[in-house]
């Protein structure tokens, strides 16, 4: 990646992007191994999440993480058009968005991706994933008892002529990588079957207590790169989304004395523990001292081998976005989604 200095001005504050650790994909490309996710949920107004994506890009970010169904990409793409504008490369940037639920259709897929383009005001995507492998969709805010009652299971067929339509977005040049979203080992051994263009990264919920060890170990035995949303474990996640099994690993007596021996925030260790391990985070904050701060964290001081074999101990298997609202029945757990038994779980 190059970038232009001409009129670009980094604040002063700034973290220098090429300390920034760097994931080098299967086709030779690397992508900041931690980028900015922008789902503000349903709290936080989209001109602020577009504000500190400006924000963000001028202390060092260079990865950020978009999706239509966030609502908020055409003002996030007036930061864009802003930060290029002032003279910073595009190519120094990585920009990712999402295909949604209902654009799973062959004749939605390539006008949702020109739509999402025309919103962040860019002529193409570093990568565009299925944001979920069903194609059943809900309300915004809705319940998490909502039931769409078109809502199907994972159909393999189905989804391979979605990914059809990726493969032709690589193929136009409107985007240069394409992935996968909250799949599981069983959905991704078929895609990774019958793709043409493999997917680049596999998104997915990744924090120390839900570390999905076998899965992360067999995305980087084929080539896939696993990105971490959640990985603070989402403390401001949408009310629906919340159980009272869940906890939380900021405030893990582990973490907690790791970051007090190192004199940071639990989610600095977090955060450093999920790059080395070979993840890429992708947090989201628009407190701009937050998000200087997790970029510092994963250009600061490691965590040493004894603190991460720590950390490996702490799992506790606890998926906090469980995705209710895409099952298909009623009367369903959402343990079906996630195929536990290692099958996909039928109709």
């Amino acid at each position: 990646m190059t970038e232009a200095t001409a009129r670009w001005q980094p604040a002063e504050d700034a973290v220098d992007p090429a300390l920034v650790p760097q994931r080098r994909l299967a086709t030779g490309a690397t992508m900041p191994a931690i980028g900015l996710g922008t789902f503000g949920s349903d709290h936080i107004p989209h001109a602020v999440v577009a504000e500190a994506v400006q924000s963000a890009a001028a202390v060092g970010y260079r990865h950020f993480d978009c999706a239509s169904v966030y609502g908020n990409e055409s003002l996030i793409g007036r930061s864009f058009e802003d930060i290029f504008a002032s003279g910073l490369d595009r190519s120094a940037v990585w920009i990712t968005s999402k295909l949604w639920n209902d654009k799973h259709g062959e004749d939605d897929v390539i006008a949702s991706c020109e739509q999402s383009l025309a919103n962040l005001r860019l002529k193409y995507l570093d990568l565009y994933l299925v944001h979920w492998p069903f194609p059943n969709h809900h309300p915004p805010q809705c319940d998490v008892n909502q039931r769409n009652p078109n809502a199907v299971p994972y159909i393999h067929e189905n989804y391979m002529r979605t990914w059809r339509k990726m493969e032709e977005l690589v193929d136009r040049g409107l985007v240069r990588h394409i992935g996968t979203s909250n799949m599981t080992i069983p959905k991704m051994k078929l895609v990774l079957r019958d793709v043409r263009v493999k997917p680049a990264v596999n998104e997915m919920e990744l924090h120390p207590h839900f570390q999905q060890p076998e899965f992360v170990a067999y995305l980087k035995e084929n080539g896939v790169e696993p990105v971490a949303y959640s990985p603070l474990g989402s403390p401001a996640r949408p009310e629906r989304d919340r159980t009272p099994e869940d906890t939380s690993p900021l405030e893990d007596s582990v973490i907690v004395r790791i970051a007090e021996r190192m004199r940071v925030h639990p989610a600095a260790v977090c955060l450093k523990w999920a790059v080395q391990r070979g993840t890429t985070p992708i947090p989201f904050s628009t407190n701009r001292r937050n998000y200087l701060a997790n970029l510092r964290a994963v250009t600061g001081d490691p965590l040493s081998a004894e603190d991460m074999q720590a950390i490996a101990k702490i799992d506790r298997n606890c998926r906090l976005i469980k995705g209710q609202v895409f099952l298909w029945k009623d009367n369903q757990s959402w343990e079906d989604l996630w195929d536990l038994n290692g099958e996909i779980t039928p109709a």
